[in-house]
This record gives structure tokens, sequence and C-alpha cells, in this order.
């Protein structure tokens, strides 16, 4: 018997998912959960084999839930309209990933890759300890960088970094105080050092500090609080926009 519990905040789409599960032999649902909130509190009591979760919820998004889980759970089947979260769930060790409205085929072989893993135990809790080991490690920021010109070395705050934009093998670096700083390194060099989420790759030659960041104009540019635009390149739009809107 495979335990099942819904995390979905829409109500049709619920029941639609209750439906499907229930026409699934070999299966029990143990309850379902509407909010980030609500999902933590079944989760932790029911224990359930395997979680049906939607990824976006009216309080917030399904990786709220597993930010605060330990450990995270390995038996998450994600649940979205927008495909655009497919990477992220992965990189979660989803088990699997369906795409509204639910086809009963897709969630049948879900259903059955859970009963291939229990199966296969010991290799599947070591990669999903790794998984867990690698989601753990949180990036920080140095507090201060040096950047080397041709004449001086120069100390700044990493906070005070606007922006940095390439320029063969070298970088320019925008300040707030409005200064420009030009240093002969290549623009990869800093993007090893000032790393997402913090700072964003949104071009081939541009490195953007999220905090100076307002918004975006039709998904091509960066607004920063400044009016200032820093052009998305086509491949990295995806990206920039699940960093800067993450619920959507």
């Amino acid at each position: 018997m495979i335990t099942i519990a819904i995390i979905e905040d829409e109500p049709a789409v619920r029941k639609e998912i209750t439906y499907l599960v229930q026409q699934e032999e070999g299966t029990e649902l143990v309850g379902w959960s509407d909010s980030v909130k609500t999902a933590l509190t079944l989760i932790k009591e029911k224990q359930p084999d395997v979680i049906l979760m939607d990824i976006q919820l009216r309080d917030g998004t399904a990786f709220d839930i597993l930010k605060q889980l330990t450990p995270i759970p390995e038996n998450i089947i994600f649940i979205t309209a927008y495909n655009q979260f497919a990477i992220r769930a992965i990189k979660y060790g989803a088990l699997d990933y369906l795409l509204k409205p639910i086809d009963q085929v897709e969630l049948k072989e879900g259903l059955e890759r859970y009963r291939r893993r229990r199966d296969n135990n010991s290799q599947w809790m070591q990669q999903l300890s790794l998984t867990q080991q690698l989601l753990k490690e949180e990036v920080v920021l140095p507090e201060s960088i040096a950047l080397h010109s041709i004449n001086h070395v120069r100390i700044i705050n990493v906070q005070d970094i606007v922006y940095c934009k390439g320029d063969g093998p070298y970088t320019f670096f925008y300040l707030n105080s409005g200064e420009k700083e030009l240093v002969s390194k290549p623009l990869k060099f800093y993007e090893e050092l000032l790393k997402a989420p913090h700072f964003l790759r949104s071009h081939q030659s541009y490195l953007v500090n999220k905090k100076y960041i307002s918004g975006v104009n039709r998904s091509e540019y960066i607004v920063l609080k400044s009016k200032e635009e820093i052009p998305i390149s086509l491949r990295r739009k995806n990206f920039i926009l699940n960093q800067l809107f993450p619920a959507e």
C-alpha cells in the first residue's frame, strides 16, 4: 500500500487529483493541504510514501516547504501548469514531474517509479544524501574584493557593486556611488566570486547585483532602481525570471 498526500490550493484540481489517486490500486490518500503552513504539518504528521505537490500555492511555493523540511523528502511528484520549474524541481531530487491537467497514465508511471526506487533503496538514498548536501551549501558573498587596475588596487565593499560589464579581458565595475572602475580581469573571473542568487549573470557581458534590481521590462531587460536597463539574453531568460519571481 502506498500512502499519498496531496498539496494543492485549487479545489477543482485537488478534486481531480483525488479522483485519479482513488483509481489507482494499492494506494491510500492520507490527507491534503492547500498552503505552505498546513503542508508542513501534514507531511510531518502523516509521513506519506508519496507527496503530490503543486509548485505554486496561495501563500508561497513548494520550495518554501522543502526548505523547512529535514531531511528533504525523496518522494515528491511535483505538479504545475508551468514547465519552467522543471529544472528546479529536478534539483530538489523530484520523484517525478507532472504538468496540469494530470494524465492518469503519467500518474501511474510516477507511482511505479516510486515502487522501483523503494525496491532499490540503497542506491536511491545515496543519491538523495548527495542532493541534500548540495542544497544545504549556502552561497556566501565576500564582504569586499580587490579591484586590480593598471595603476592601483582598490578594495571595495561587494554590496556597493551595482553591476559589472565585461569587455573581453577587462571588466567595468559600476558602483552605487556613481563611480566606474576598469579592471584587467575578465567578467568570468568575477562571476566565480559574485555568485547567484546574490548576483545574476543576465547576459554574456553583464553580472548584476540583485539588490539593485527593481523589475524587468518585457522579459528582455533588467530594470535597475536607477532606471537603467540591463539586457537579458534569450538563453538566460528563464533562469533570470525564476530567480526574480520564483512564485510566478
